[in-house]
């Protein structure tokens, strides 16, 4: 059971309604968005209708959702999909979003070149790994805070709000006094932990697909993150593993309408991962934004034969120009508008 709460309600009339829940043996997790805070309740269904919390002060609605996924079900909100905001830029139905930024932050000159090709093309938010879950203990893990503090001074000259990957509870907190935006990568969508960790967080979360995840355990995933106060979420396909050895993963380009139908959340696709080639990341893109991604996500560095980490997949300046074309060209086919401020060649280095 979902309860929506009016945009002006109280921290008293919320804490009424949650002892209330309590006391009948239930338990409410208050999740707040940008365009409205609502109460998941879990317990005893029949327990809870006979509250008649219906019309009580600072409620909107009361509603039994028949979906797993409660929060980030688009049962529960049937006037249409969300929009985040993420330090003033919108990811949502309404615009098409370019994310761009290192793999790997490397160096101070390395990330703030990379965040200059990724403005000149339209990029709108910088994406930047300090800390590198890896296949290998043998490669690069990244700079840890170091590189969140390089994250830091590159968004004051750019003015490109950061997302950054998160991979430990512990790290949570710090991670998020520099960060715009949280990131949960594949190998950690089902870190339980980790995932309320980040929904306590008070930050818009970028949320990975698993590459061995089905998309209800994705969402349930983000049900998570929801049901611990954050809304703001951002689902990103990033390709699953099959049989296939041609790329390094398959992307699913089939989730983001099935995920759009049954979550309102916001889809965007990663093609750099997914393909793992440099040559793959603009047709996987035009296809993800034919079928409705919300954005994309790519990998940029300035000297991709040097990089520390997934150099093959990195797009250059050039790159980066033809895809901001193509998905100009494609927003407005598709009745979107890029997000943020128009494309157009800025200072790149």
């Amino acid at each position: 059971m979902v309860i929506v709460l009016t945009p002006d309600v109280t921290a008293e009339e919320i804490e009424a309604i949650v002892e209330e829940v309590e006391s009948v043996g239930g338990s409410a997790f208050v999740s707040r968005g940008v365009s409205r805070t609502i109460i998941g309740l879990i317990g005893d269904v029949e327990r809870f209708e006979l509250l008649n919390l219906s019309g009580r002060p600072g409620i909107v609605q009361v509603t039994r959702i028949s979906a797993k996924y409660k929060l980030v079900s688009r049962e529960h909100r049937p006037e249409g999909r969300s929009t985040v905001e993420v330090g003033g830029v919108s990811i949502g139905p309404d615009t098409t979003t370019l994310v761009a930024g290192p793999c790997a932050v490397e160096t101070p000159e390395q990330t703030l070149e990379s965040a200059w090709m990724a403005k000149a093309a339209g990029a709108t938010l910088l994406r930047g790994g300090a800390f590198k879950p890896r296949s290998s203990p043998y490669a690069f893990q990244g700079l840890g805070e170091r590189g969140l503090k390089i994250l830091a001074d590159v968004r004051a000259e750019t003015g490109l709000p950061v997302v950054t990957e998160v991979v430990a509870p512990h790290d949570v907190e710090m991670v998020a006094e520099y960060a715009d935006m949280l990131q949960i990568g594949t190998r950690n969508m089902q870190n339980f932990g980790l995932l309320q960790a980040v929904g306590r967080a008070g930050k818009p979360v970028l949320l990975k697909r698993g590459m061995n995840a089905t998309i209800e355990e994705w969402l349930m995933a983000a049900e998570y993150i929801a049901q611990r106060g954050c809304l703001d979420i951002v689902l990103c396909e990033r390709g699953i593993r099959t049989f296939e050895t041609a790329t390094r993963n398959t992307l699913d380009v089939s989730a983001v309408p099935v995920v759009q139908h049954l979550s309102h959340l916001p889809v965007m696709i990663d093609p750099s991962h997914s393909g793992g080639r440099r040559d793959l990341v603009l047709p996987l893109s035009r296809a993800a934004i034919a079928v409705g991604a919300d954005g994309v996500l790519v990998d940029v560095h300035p000297h991709p034969e040097q990089a520390l980490c997934d150099g093959p997949q990195a797009l250059m300046a050039d790159d980066l120009q033809e895809l901001s074309r193509a998905l100009d060209g494609l927003a407005v086919l598709m009745g979107r508008r890029p997000a943020g401020r128009p494309r157009r060649h800025l200072r790149a280095g």
